[in-house]
């Protein structure tokens, strides 16, 4: 799976990863708008890939790219949605995604890396251009144990 893993990788590193940021950081509305509008083909995609039942990108195993795609899926409806202007549709509402969110994250040692409170906490309050209240959101209450 070595080809079709890289090229995965590279998409969802460019589409969603980077996306997401594309999104947030864009100085144009035009630039958000392609961002925005690569970001949720590209989450369709993966919503589609996983509805076959497999249970990661590449079948019954986990390999680097879901934890590509993790990085950004675990942040996505606590900062991403709202605070990056990511907001036609949470990974909530792609029920295919939000099982693999929570299947990944129930492995063994992921939800210890995993701090809600930390990761809203560094979004909002360091990125002053774009919350310069810097007020940090109470919810969304995620809770996938």
């Amino acid at each position: 799976i070595k080809d079709e893993q890289a090229a995965l990788s590279q998409r969802i590193y460019e589409d969603v990863n980077n996306g997401v940021y594309r999104a947030g950081f864009a100085s144009s509305q035009s630039a958000y708008e392609e961002a925005y509008s690569k970001l949720f083909d590209t989450l369709e995609s993966l919503e589609a890939r996983l509805s076959d039942g497999r249970e990661y990108l590449f079948g019954a195993r986990i390999v680097e790219t879901d934890y590509r795609l993790f990085c950004s899926l675990v942040r996505f409806d606590a900062v991403y949605f709202v605070h990056f202007k990511c907001n036609k549709k949470r990974i909530c509402d792609y029920p295919h995604l939000q099982a693999y969110l929570e299947r990944i994250y129930r492995n063994q040692g992921v939800s210890e890396t995993v701090d809600f409170d930390h990761i809203k906490r560094h979004y909002y309050y360091t990125h002053e251009d774009i919350n310069p209240t810097r007020i940090v959101p109470l919810g969304p209450s995620l809770d996938w144990a």
